[in-house]
C-alpha cells in the first residue's frame, strides 16, 4: 500500500508541475505608454524671441543632432567640478538611502517570488498527555464487566477455576496502562506548495519587480538633481569670488578718485562735498565684500555637506579664488521623442504605472480558487530510541482547493481599487511627460534669452569703461565737473555687476537645462554610492 501510494506520488508530481507552468496569468499585460511627445521643442522654432532679427545670437547653441552628454558638467572644462561631482556621487547621504532603497524594494520582490516556491519547514516535539480515558471506560460499565469475568458464579465466567480471576487482572492492568499519563515523541518534516494556476504569484512578483524599477529610477532622478546642485554650488562659490574680485578693483579705482578729489579740494579746484561723495561711493563699494564673503562661504559649506563631509572640509581647497567656467559652443539636447526613455522621473511614473497594472491582475487571480498540495512525513513513539524504527512512521499528502464564495463584497470593491489606481498612475504618466517637456521648453529660453541678455551687458560694460575713461580725462583737462566722473564711476560699478551675474546666470540656466533634459544618470557616468553594510545585531 506504501509501495502504491509513493509512486502515486511520484507520477502526480510532474502532471502538477505541468499544470502550474502552463497555467493562465489573468489580469491586464502591460503594455508601455506612448509618450505622445513633439517632433521638436517648441523653443527652438524660428520664431522664437531670442532669434528674431536684429536680436543677439548665442555664443553657446542648443542641437537636437545628438542626445546630451551623460557627465554633461564635463562641458565646463573645470576638473574641480569634475572632481567634486565625482566625490559627491560616491559619499552623498541622500544617493546612499536612494540605493538602500533599491536594496529593500529587491527584497520585497524575492519575498513576493518566494509565494510561488514549496515551503518545507522540519518540526520536532514532546508531549506529556493523560486521554482522561478511564472516566470513559468507567462510564460505559467496562470495569464492571472486568470485574465480573473472575466473580464465581457469574453468568460471563466461563472460565477453569483459577483462570478467571487472572484474566481479569490481566485485563485491569491493561486498562490501567492505558489510561495513565503517556509520553509522545514526534519528529518529521511537513510541506506545502501553493500552484499558482491563475497567476496570482506572477503578477505579484511583477508588480514588485516593477517596484523596483521605480526605486532605481528615484536613485537616478536624486543622482541628476545632485549633480545639478553640485554643479550649480560650485557656479555660486566662483561667481561670489568673482564678485568680491570686481569689487576690490573697484574699491582700489575708487580710492584713486578719492585721492583724486581730495587734491582738487586742496588747490580749491573742487569742494569738499565732491570728496564726501567720492569716499561714499567707496563705502558703499566696500559694503559689498561682506555679503560676498557671506556667500562665499555657505557656498563651501554646502558643497562639503553634498559630497558627505562635514562644512570646512574644503576651505583648503576652494577658497583660493578661481575663474568662472565658460559655457560650451554647442549644447546637444536631443528630440523630444528621446525625452522620456532619459528623464528619470518619466521612466518611474512609467514603473508605478506597470505596478498598478500588474497589482489588477493580483485583484483578479483573487476571484480564483487557490489548489495547494500539502504533505507530512515522520515518526512518533513514546520513548526517543523508538523513533528511529519503521513501525513508528506516519504520512500524509493530497491536494486542497479554496473557492472564495462569499466575502461581502470584499473582492469586488479590491478589484475596483486597483483599476483605479491604474487609471491614476496613467494620467500621473502623462503629467509627468507634460511637465518634462515644459521644463525642457522653458529651459531653452531662459538659456538662450539670458544669453542674448549677457551679449548686451557685455556691450554696456566696455561703453561705461570707455565713457569713465573720458570722464576723467575730462576732468583732468577742466572739460567737465567731478560729479561727471562720479557718475561715469557708478555706472562703470553698476554695469560691471550686472554683467558678471548675468554670466553666473548664463552658467547656472545651462544646469538647469541639463537638469530637466535628464542627463547624468546612464551607466556611462561616475559610480555612485553604494549602501552601507547592514549594522551587526548586538
Amino acid at each position: 500500500m506504501r509501495l502504491r501510494s509513493s509512486t502515486l506520488v511520484i507520477r502526480l508530481l510532474p502532471c502538477a508541475l505541468a499544470a502550474a507552468l502552463s497555467a493562465c496569468t489573468v489580469g491586464p499585460n502591460f503594455k508601455p505608454p506612448d509618450a505622445q511627445a513633439p517632433t521638436d521643442w517648441n523653443a527652438t522654432h524660428a520664431g522664437n524671441p531670442a532669434n528674431a532679427p536684429g536680436e543677439k545670437v548665442a555664443a553657446s547653441t542648443p542641437t537636437v543632432q545628438s542626445d546630451p552628454d551623460p557627465r554633461w558638467w564635463q562641458g565646463f572644462h573645470d576638473t574641480t567640478l569634475d572632481s567634486l561631482i565625482d566625490r559627491a556621487l560616491r559619499g552623498n547621504p541622500d544617493l546612499r538611502i536612494a540605493v538602500v532603497r533599491i536594496a529593500e524594494a529587491r527584497a520585497q520582490t524575492q519575498q513576493a517570488a518566494a509565494q510561488g516556491l514549496p515551503n518545507v519547514r522540519a518540526s520536532a516535539s514532546y508531549e506529556r498527555e493523560q486521554l482522561g480515558a478511564k472516566g470513559l471506560l468507567e462510564s460505559q460499565g467496562v470495569y464492571d464487566k472486568v470485574d465480573a469475568l473472575g466473580a464465581p458464579g457469574s453468568p460471563v465466567n466461563q472460565f477453569a477455576p483459577g483462570e478467571g480471576p487472572a484474566l481479569e487482572s490481566g485485563v485491569r492492568n491493561a486498562l490501567n496502562q492505558l489510561t495513565t499519563p503517556v509520553n509522545l515523541w514526534q519528529v518529521g518534516f511537513d510541506a506545502s506548495w501553493e500552484i499558482d494556476l491563475f497567476g496570482r504569484v506572477r503578477r505579484s512578483v511583477e508588480a514588485a519587480n516593477a517596484q523596483t524599477d521605480a526605486a532605481i529610477e528615484s536613485q537616478h532622478d536624486a543622482q541628476v538633481s545632485l549633480e545639478a546642485e553640485v554643479a550649480e554650488t560650485y557656479l555660486q562659490l566662483r561667481g561670489a569670488q568673482m564678485l568680491r574680485a570686481t569689487a576690490v578693483d573697484m574699491i582700489r579705482q575708487q580710492r584713486e578718485t578719492v585721492d583724486l578729489a581730495r587734491n582738487a579740494a586742496k588747490h580749491g579746484l573742487e569742494s569738499q562735498l565732491d570728496v564726501e561723495r567720492s569716499q561714499a561711493e567707496r563705502a558703499q563699494t566696500e559694503a559689498l565684500l561682506p555679503q560676498y564673503d557671506q556667500q562665499i562661504a555657505q557656498s563651501l559649506n554646502a558643497l562639503a555637506v553634498l559630497v558627505g563631509e562635514a562644512p570646512g572640509a574644503l576651505d583648503a581647497d576652494l577658497t583660493p579664488p578661481g575663474t568662472l567656467p565658460a559655457t560650451p559652443p554647442s549644447v546637444p539636447v536631443g528630440l523630444p521623442a528621446t525625452l522620456a526613455r532619459r528623464r528619470p522621473d518619466i521612466r518611474r511614473a512609467e514603473a508605478s504605472l506597470h505596478a498598478a497594472t500588474a497589482n489588477v491582475g493580483v485583484a483578479v487571480a483573487q476571484f480564483y480558487p487557490d489548489i495547494s498540495l500539502t504533505g507530512e512525513v515522520g515518526t512518533r513513539a513514546t520513548t526517543p530510541h523508538d523513533l528511529a524504527h519503521w513501525s513508528n512512521l506516519f504520512w500524509s499528502w493530497g491536494p486542497s482547493v479554496s473557492l472564495p464564495i462569499f466575502q461581502g463584497g470584499a473582492l469586488v470593491s479590491n478589484l475596483k481599487l486597483s483599476k483605479l489606481q491604474q487609471q491614476e498612475a496613467a494620467l500621473d504618466y502623462r503629467k509627468t511627460v507634460l511637465g518634462a517637456l515644459r521644463d525642457v521648453n522653458n529651459a531653452l529660453t531662459v538659456y538662450q534669452t539670458d544669453q542674448s541678455k549677457l551679449v548686451s551687458l557685455d556691450e554696456s560694460v566696455a561703453a561705461q569703461r570707455r565713457a569713465f575713461a573720458l570722464a576723467r580725462d575730462s576732468y583732468r583737462k577742466g572739460i567737465v565737473t567731478f560729479i561727471n566722473v562720479l557718475d561715469a564711476e557708478r555706472q562703470l560699478s553698476s554695469a560691471q555687476q550686472n554683467a558678471q551675474q548675468g554670466e553666473l546666470q548664463v552658467c547656472t540656466d545651462l544646469v538647469s537645462l541639463y537638469k530637466a533634459l535628464g542627463g547624468g544618470w546612464s551607466d556611462a557616468a561616475a559610480p555612485v554610492a553604494s549602501a552601507p553594510a547592514p549594522a551587526s545585531s548586538p
